[in-house]
């Protein structure tokens, strides 16, 4: 019973390393399209209507996004949402 346990953490500490990379690659391509496009952080951000940190954070990847801001972000950037997850 004690190696089930333990797999389940493992398993569940592989699903967390999945998740951060994930966000981590998200973020690389949200501040790609950011510069790309001639934006700032601040100014991404007031056309959002969310805190400079914000933008930060997701950029970094330390945080998960609505599906509602990738719209916002796609379309005051003027790029297709699917510009933040291609390669």
């Amino acid at each position: 019973m004690l190696i089930k346990q333990t797999q389940n953490v493992t398993n569940f500490i592989l699903m967390d390393i999945d998740k951060s990379e994930t966000l981590k690659k998200f973020g690389k391509r949200f501040r790609y399209n950011r510069v790309i496009k001639g934006y700032t952080q601040e100014k991404l951000a007031f056309e959002l209507g969310v805190e400079i940190s914000q933008i930060s954070r997701i950029e970094r990847g330390l945080i998960n996004t609505s599906v509602y801001l990738i719209y916002r972000a796609a379309d005051v950037l003027e790029v297709p949402p699917s510009d933040f997850f291609s390669e």
